[in-house]
């Protein structure tokens, strides 16, 4: 293995503790708020963990088409295939499903008054999460397929 491909494993495994880590939280982020003031709080925290989560996935998938380009016979194992292919769905999922998801959300928070969270955001907030728990499925999936390299 050359230096190179150690650095590249290196920025790698410390890109998914960084970006996917805090992928893992970002609904329970908003979950315990109970007034819109918390609420519009905690979508703020969200707004910055996404930028971890948005670096780290970059990297995530350089270093692992690197690794790839370097080390070409990734491209014939299937776990590698596998998770590049569910790690593209992943990416796709964002500006394809959640950002359309996340936009009605954020309309509400910016034009709401009041402090009681309206019932429209429970069920906004319902259907956007369920995505999210099905992207970090795929997620979970990948990192089993990168430790356990099954095929």
């Amino acid at each position: 293995m050359t230096a190179l491909y150690k650095i590249l494993v290196f920025i790698h495994i410390f890109s998914a503790i960084l970006g996917m880590g805090p992928g893992f939280i970002l609904m329970h982020v908003v979950k315990p708020a109970k007034t819109m003031t918390q609420l519009k709080y905690a979508y703020a925290i969200r707004r910055q963990l996404h930028t971890f989560t948005m670096i780290g996935g970059t990297l995530l998938l350089i270093t692992g088409l690197l690794m790839g380009f370097l080390n070409r016979s990734l491209f014939q194992m299937g776990w590698y295939v596998t998770s590049l292919v569910l790690f593209l769905i992943a990416l796709a999922m964002g500006p394809l499903v959640l950002a359309p998801k996340s936009r009605p959300i954020k309309h509400l928070l910016e034009t709401y008054k009041g402090e009681d969270i309206p019932e429209e955001y429970t069920r906004l907030s319902n259907q956007l999460f369920r995505y999210e728990r099905i992207e970090n499925g795929i997620f979970l999936i990948i990192i089993a397929l990168m430790i356990l390299k099954p095929f």
